[in-house]
């Protein structure tokens, strides 16, 4: 049955990304669409099983692999100061908004924070895609994205597990947390500097078929695992593996063998696994929190994260494009979603409402970004 599905999947994620482009749009507008056509919502031909959930989460994994070899490590330091301040804007806003709409619908405290921390996530994912297809992803204002999506990732997870010690019992060191952080980027930029080298000449002169693909592989997965295990999110971990191969005289081949691999096979079952999420069953009393809470997300992270980059120097253009590339929750906040229904933290009827809401983030992203970057013309 899954063998259908693959078929399923790949013939309609490339014609609607073909469409979508026709229309003026970019590709993965038209792939995340087709996932709520061919999921529950509609047809329902499509669900999300156990090898459905791992080819997905191997296409997110590769997709940020990839931004990482595209990406110039002498930009992301250079813009480390906007990235701190489009992180901290696109944080303080949705836990802001997102708890005074909480409290307007009678929502408890906890729950209030915890529903504002959900909206603070920030995936750049689908922006990554976006930017790639649009030429932006090489510029400062992409460096700056993926630094900013780098730290909002690692405050949002110390603040949830703040909130999660204080409101639901759990027993979290704090220190502990922030160790691990810590921990993990002294090993990565070690192992960056002295071991991928090493490791990838070694590798590739075993004398297997395409040692050097599998070699970068291992260290693509083997970062992800190492930043999951210290409570990073995997695509984290296989960004700075693209960072690290990229500082390497590999960079170019190992690009050139891994996008086939991830564009013709498992990015679109990451674009299709968003889609699936949504499901329209008994939401129709629920219309109004979903606007709510979806104009919410949106205009916090577009105002929130745009204001930071004005204040790092930006123009109005720049801001607002780097505000829309924030706005994408992704599956950062599905698992968030999930988390607080198991802690009790996000009350089970909201579940659903929220998924949507971060559906909609994800779908407004790629045109938003289009609308105000446009395609970019390089030398």
């Amino acid at each position: 049955m899954f063998i259908l599905q693959i078929v399923i999947i790949l013939l309609a994620t490339k014609l609607a990304g073909h469409l979508s482009v026709r229309l003026g749009q970019p590709s993965v507008l038209g792939k995340i669409m087709i996932g709520i056509i061919l999921g529950p919502a509609l047809l329902n031909w499509v669900h999300d099983t156990d090898i459905m959930h791992t080819f997905s989460e191997i296409g997110v994994l590769l997709l940020m692999f990839l931004a990482g070899l595209e990406t110039n490590l002498n930009d992301l330091n250079r813009n480390k100061k906007a990235a701190l301040l489009v992180a901290i804007g696109g944080i303080i806003a949705p836990v802001g908004l997102g708890y005074l709409g909480a409290h307007y619908y009678g929502l408890s405290t906890a729950e209030a924070i915890f529903i504002g921390l959900l909206l603070a996530a920030t995936s750049v994912s689908i922006s990554v895609q976006t930017l790639r297809e649009l030429g932006w992803l090489n510029s400062k204002e992409g460096a700056t994205l993926l630094g900013a999506a780098v730290l909002d990732d690692i405050i949002v997870v110390v603040l949830l597990a703040i909130a999660m010690s204080f409101f639901a019992g759990s027993d979290v060191s704090i220190a502990l947390l922030i160790g691990k952080k810590i921990l993990f980027f002294v090993v990565l930029i070690l192992a960056s500097k002295w071991l991928v080298p090493y490791f990838l000449r070694l590798f590739s002169k075993v004398k297997v078929t395409e040692p050097l693909l599998s070699g970068a592989l291992i260290i693509c997965f083997g970062f992800a695992y190492f930043g999951e295990i210290l409570g990073i999110a995997g695509i984290i971990g296989s960004f700075f593996a693209g960072i690290a191969i990229a500082q390497t005289t590999f960079k170019k081949e190992i690009e050139e063998k891994v996008e086939p691999i991830a564009n013709g096979i498992f990015v679109p079952f990451f674009f299709v696994s968003i889609g699936l999420a949504v499901t329209f069953e008994g939401i129709s009393n629920q219309i109004g929190l979903i606007v709510v809470f979806s104009l919410i997300a949106l205009l916090s992270k577009f105002i929130g994260s745009g204001l930071g980059a004005k204040l790092s120097g930006f123009n109005l253009r720049s801001s607002m494009g780097v505000g829309a590339g924030m706005i994408s929750r992704g599956e950062v906040a599905l698992i968030i979603a999930a988390m607080g229904l198991d802690s009790k933290l996000l009350p089970i009827e909201y579940y659903t409402p929220m998924i949507i809401v971060v559906v909609i983030t994800t779908l407004a992203t790629p045109p938003l970004l289009k609308l105000i970057f446009g395609k970019r013309v390089t030398e």
